[in-house]
């Protein structure tokens, strides 16, 4: 099984396109995504995960449980703030439910 998410560390972190972005899909593997949660939160200080569709949330929603336990283990508590994110694919306009997780 292929896993279906990725990273992007270059832009700053006000930009919804890129700052530390992990993208999820109903097929994405749970520890796998948290695993990157917690990477990113401990190489950046802030991570977003962006996932369209009810499994796709499901799955981000779950690994973001994993990541804070990880991230408890290191001392890190996070915090996380759900948005609303249009996204363009094939150029049609979906929304996007994102995950702006930050330490507290």
């Amino acid at each position: 099984m292929e896993t279906q998410f990725e990273t992007q560390f270059s832009v700053p972190r006000t930009q919804t396109s890129g700052a530390n972005l992990i993208k999820v899909s109903a097929d994405s593997r749970t520890a796998a995504v948290a695993g990157a949660i917690a990477g990113v939160i401990r190489d950046h200080r802030h991570a977003e995960v962006q996932a369209i569709g009810a499994g796709a949330v499901n799955q981000a929603v779950k690994a973001l449980v994993l990541a804070t336990g990880y991230l408890k283990l290191d001392g890190i508590n996070v915090a996380c703030t759900p948005e609303f994110a249009d996204v363009t694919i094939d150029d049609k306009v979906r929304t996007a439910i994102k995950l702006v997780i930050d330490p507290q």
